[in-house]
């Protein structure tokens, strides 16, 4: 009897030792994720397209879900797609997007109420064809504003209330906002956000924010804004890179003079292309379009280990300055999930192939994020 217990205690013990053996190779597995090194830094997030709104790009979802935690529409809240046509407004899928970053706890943001490109054509013109005056341009904004922020009142955390007013020389792009209202139009365009949704945060968007004109541009309007009491809470540099531009001491400079007007900081829109640009000083200009050329498109079939280097390096680099000055960045959001929906396949030429992401065609993320991770947690435990 007794030998058959110290057999059963023997086996009872063999099974625990299996199981705490299981149990720590589980623990040992399981891999860090971007929004958990990041949580009490700042949000890490990314955009959302049609297809993973809705649910669809189910593979994409699940990484949106697993590694950030904050969201941002690709396109479902441009004016052009939520009113059309005057008065017609269209929030089938605008309301899903707010939704899912509900269901799922992420920081939302709307992007973008006031914006030169992408916006539907009678926004400007009357019935004749004629430009619309500035009295009935204003009232027009207004109504498409407080319509918009209005639906989502207590339920976007921000807003990207004007994108991309400033030229890189620091002056003010000739839109037909500015040409029928004057720079004024970025004043009512937040007041108007604001009088919709007085707890939203409001910030300005903008591309090649690295450039030292456009810094100062940015700088003296948003100054401008403060002296008329306009309520702005946050700056957005669109953090659209190549291999070597900007310069990052440069994008460093902007963060922190961006930072002195009292104001969050956001990367926004982050990106880095490994494409060679057709021309340069290009920036983020959508309007951008050059023919396609073989040569533009070195990396059809394969990316080299050297480029792939340069580009990890690249990140890992922006990523040591993002942390560097975690006390002012509130946030930094990846243009896209996957290098297959990446605008920079087909901008500003049709048919390129980029892998300007973290996470490959197949979902899979790229060596860099295991990288960035490992920078996050070193610095963390050295702190």
């Amino acid at each position: 009897m007794k030998v058959r217990i110290t057999q059963l205690s023997s086996f009872l013990i063999l099974i625990l030792l299996l199981q705490s053996a299981c149990s720590s190779k589980k623990q040992v597995e399981h891999k860090l994720t971007l929004q958990e090194v990041f949580t009490g830094k700042f949000y890490i997030g990314t955009a959302l397209n049609a297809n993973q709104i809705f649910g669809k790009d189910t593979a994409a979802v699940k990484v949106v879900k697993k590694q950030f935690n904050a969201i941002v529409a690709e396109n479902c809240m441009k004016s052009e797609s939520v009113q059309p046509k005057e008065g017609q407004f269209d929030f089938s899928l605008a309301d899903k997007f707010v939704e899912f970053g509900e269901r799922n706890n992420m920081y939302v943001t709307g992007h973008t109420l006031i914006w030169h490109s992408q916006v539907p054509g009678w926004f400007f013109i009357d019935e004749k064809g004629n430009d619309v005056s500035r009295n009935v341009l204003i009232e027009r904004m207004k109504n498409h504003i407080t319509t918009v922020v209005g639906r989502y009142k207590g339920r976007i955390k921000g807003w990207d209330v004007v994108n991309e007013a400033i030229l890189d020389d620091g002056s003010w792009r000739k839109s037909k906002f500015y040409e029928i209202i004057g720079e004024d139009f970025v004043r009512l365009a937040f007041e108007f956000a604001h009088e919709a949704d007085p707890k939203a945060e409001l910030y300005y968007n903008d591309y090649s924010m690295a450039n030292s004109g456009k810094r100062e541009g940015v700088i003296a309007m948003v100054k401008k804004l403060q002296e008329q009491d306009v309520r702005i809470d946050g700056i957005g540099m669109q953090g659209h890179l190549g291999l070597n531009y900007p310069e990052i001491n440069e994008f460093e400079k902007s963060i922190e003079s961006f930072a002195a007007l009292d104001v969050k900081v956001m990367i926004t829109e982050l990106d880095i292309t490994l494409l060679p640009m057709p021309r340069q000083n290009v920036g983020a200009d959508v309007s951008a379009s050059f023919e396609y050329q073989q040569e533009m498109n070195p990396y059809a079939e394969e990316l080299p280990d050297s480029v792939n280097y340069v580009f990890e390096k690249r990140y890992l680099d922006f990523f040591k300055l993002f942390l560097k000055h975690q006390e002012k960045i509130s946030r930094v959001t990846l243009w896209g999930v996957n290098d297959a929906q990446s605008w920079r396949n087909d901008w500003p030429m049709y048919g390129r192939t980029d892998y300007s992401l973290l996470f490959d065609r197949n979902n899979q993320p790229k060596p860099v994020v295991q990288k960035i991770i490992k920078e996050v947690t070193s610095l963390t435990k050295n702190s």
